[in-house]
């Protein structure tokens, strides 16, 4: 019994990884062009177009799944995503006003926008969470929803000041890879392979962070360096990932939570599975956003949001005592 306990995170491991990389390769024909599999490796708009949107589809579902799973952890609220604390929300508006100032013609120009005012925003949610060097879950939750709120309206009115600009903004706001490009897939994938490197090396004490700050402590576990250090490099992980696509939201809640009731609370098990099961959501929402309506287009946030919305609404419900 214990032999095949063990193994069962290996299996799923496994099945993860195939399912992703057979899905890369049968998405990998579909589109306004269809491939054969012989002419595929041989077409310019694959190599071009179709394989950098593929894998900076899987990069990004990888590390937002991860960082939901470390959040989850680190806050102890299976209502914890990117997107809820307000991280994405906060990228938007950089990217806003890079739209409104026409800087989208340069390379990185959004981007960089985005991943400023990304960082900026963790940074003062942060601190108003922060009570002395202790971080209070509750008021970092609220803060979140407060900041998105007036994100929100920041970027209303942007829009309503330059309603020439309105439709860039808005399909950015509900994201897209539509842009995508081998030269943001070197940009994302080394963040994204640090960032899930250190989640991975702070698995076992994501998993004692469970059981309450103050347990954590007593096991040895430095808990607010670690909460810093897994906030860092899960918010660069998110900003850069919102740099490069835009607001993407509930795939960190979405997927780690689908993977608890499967595999448990356990995080070694979780973060790895994270990897390959964020990247194959990630991955064919997209394609049903780019097939579903062809020639024309879905921003992917938008599907991504079907899906989480629903389950959001669920463990709100669920957890109602709780909260």
């Amino acid at each position: 019994m214990p032999k095949s306990h063990s193994s069962f995170p290996t299996v799923w491991l496994l099945l993860l990884a195939a399912a992703l990389a057979a899905a890369m390769l049968g998405c990998s024909m579909l589109g306004v062009v269809h491939f054969g599999w012989d002419e595929m490796w041989q077409s310019s708009i694959f190599w071009n177009l179709r394989a950098p949107r593929i894998v900076l589809s899987v990069l990004v579902g990888a590390a937002l799944s991860v960082c939901g799973a470390a959040y989850q952890s680190v806050f102890r609220n299976p209502l914890t995503d990117p997107y809820v604390l307000g991280i994405s929300s906060g990228a938007s508006v950089g990217a806003a006003v890079a739209i409104l100032l026409g800087l989208e013609a340069y390379m990185l120009g959004v981007g960089a926008c985005a991943l400023v005012t990304g960082l900026l925003t963790i940074v003062v949610i942060y601190r108003i969470a922060s009570i002395g060097n202790r971080m209070h879950t509750t008021t970092l939750l609220l803060t979140g929803v407060c900041i998105t709120f007036l994100m929100s309206a920041i970027i209303s009115f942007i829009m309503v000041l330059r309603q020439d600009k309105m439709d860039s903004i808005i399909f950015w706001t509900m994201g897209s890879f539509a842009s995508a490009s081998w030269t943001e897939v070197a940009i994302v994938a080394p963040v994204v392979a640090v960032g899930i490197g250190i989640v991975l090396y702070y698995a076992r004490d994501l998993n004692l962070l469970l059981a309450g700050s103050e347990t954590a402590r007593s096991l040895g576990v430095e808990v607010e360096r670690v909460k810093r250090v897994l906030l860092l490099s899960t918010t660069l992980m998110v900003a850069f990932c919102v740099a490069t696509c835009g607001v993407i939201g509930f795939v960190g809640l979405v997927v780690p939570h689908c993977l608890r009731l499967v595999l448990g609370p356990d995080n070694r098990r979780i973060v790895p599975c994270a990897i390959f099961a964020g990247g194959l959501f990630m991955l064919l929402c997209d394609t049903l956003a780019r097939t579903l309506l062809m020639p024309a287009e879905l921003p992917v946030g938008s599907l991504t949001a079907l899906a989480g919305a629903p389950l959001f609404i669920y463990l709100l419900y669920k957890n109602k005592k709780r909260y």
